[in-house]
């Protein structure tokens, strides 16, 4: 059942949408009684010609809030004691602009200057979004409901649409950071959407291999890529009638899995009901195996990667790949010389072994 959408505004102005599972709900008639400052102006894009890439910078992320104790958290719905972010005193999923966003459609006129003559700057225009998976501050992703994790689908199925029509928008990122080891700054259960400005470096380099690969065969490359896992099986952990999850051949990462659609669709509005149905319990059975490797919650990031707003949207296969910095109990894998400097990634892991493992669980 699609989940009931109702949307508020907050103090300063920031938009916060309520996906409520109950038919009829509405939250929307509790409002912001924080009196908060202006959010703060667009970012800085920045082009380093060496590189060809497009970097960030957005210095009042400096002062975003820092794991702070559960009575304050700004995640948990609002209470007697503490008003949050969140003005509703329960909710399922909430959605709403980060109050210290990379990227932002605040545009100050004549604020951004060129640097040098080779480093052309631009505004950081886009969005972004933090989401809400549950009001339970001390849950996880991995502890919800399957009735859950499909609200969640459908939130960010919702958010990818209408982030995907905005004319400045070149692709939109939903993804959620997991664990201190990873760098959380808030513990209660959420994720995040980036509505990027640019083409990413990481899916440039995606779509190059895939136009590659088209311009040979004729083919997609990911769904032959997802054909040779599915025929090969050594590194499929489990699959369902939509969905099948595997340990990349060259995975980067000590546990790393991507899980992806058996038909090529460009993202997750295209989803069918029935894909969005299969992927839940799947998705859940993967984070249990993940918790399960160590006997602890796994630290991880879990990034979906969706199709381009603009040219090279064809070529583009929805997956989501989760992937942990965890080699052992004890021991992280931190991304120092080769990996920093080189972009060189050496793994400490075979990925056959990761697979048989998260298998065995």
């Amino acid at each position: 059942m699609t989940p009931t959408r109702s949307s508020v505004r907050l103090s300063d102005g920031r938009e916060l949408i309520y996906f409520d599972e109950s038919p009829g709900s509405s939250r929307s008639s509790y409002p912001d009684t924080r009196q908060l400052p202006p959010p703060p102006p667009a970012s800085q894009l920045r082009y380093d010609p060496l590189t060809d890439e497009w970097i960030a910078v957005a210095a009042h992320r400096n002062t975003r809030t820092f794991l702070p104790p559960s009575d304050a958290c700004p995640l948990c719905p609002t209470s007697e004691r503490f008003a949050s972010e969140i003005p509703a005193p329960d909710y399922d999923v909430v959605v709403f602009e980060n109050q210290f966003p990379s990227f932002s459609d605040r545009i100050v006129p004549d604020e951004i200057t060129q640097v040098t003559g080779m480093v052309p700057v631009r505004p950081g225009y886009g969005r972004c979004e933090v989401v809400c998976f549950t009001s339970d501050h001390d849950s996880a992703f991995g502890s919800l409901p399957v009735s859950r994790v499909r609200t969640v689908i459908d939130a960010l199925a919702d958010r990818t649409a209408e982030l995907s029509a905005v004319p400045e928008v070149a692709q939109v990122f939903p993804f959620e950071n997991r664990g201190v080891e990873i760098g959380v700054t808030l513990h209660h259960p959420h994720g995040q959407i980036y509505a990027y400005p640019t083409v990413t470096p990481k899916t440039a380099a995606y779509l190059r291999a895939a136009r590659r690969h088209f311009d040979k065969t004729g083919r997609n490359l990911y769904a032959d890529v997802l054909a040779a896992e599915q025929e090969a099986k050594v590194r499929v952990v489990t699959s369902n009638d939509h969905w099948t999850a595997y340990v990349p051949a060259a995975a980067r990462w000590p546990f790393e899995v991507h899980v992806a659609p058996h038909r090529q669709v460009p993202d997750l509005p295209a989803l069918t009901d029935a894909e969005r149905d299969a992927f839940a319990p799947l998705y859940l059975d993967i984070l249990r195996r993940f918790d399960g490797l160590f006997g602890k919650p796994m630290p991880y990031i879990s990034a979906w990667h969706q199709a381009v707003t603009g040219a090279g949207r064809e070529l583009g296969y929805l997956h989501l790949q989760l992937f942990s910095i965890r080699r052992a109990a004890d021991k992280l894998k931190f991304l120092a010389g080769s990996e920093s400097a080189m972009g060189a990634f050496v793994n400490d892991i075979v990925p056959e072994a990761a697979a048989q493992r998260l298998r065995d669980i």
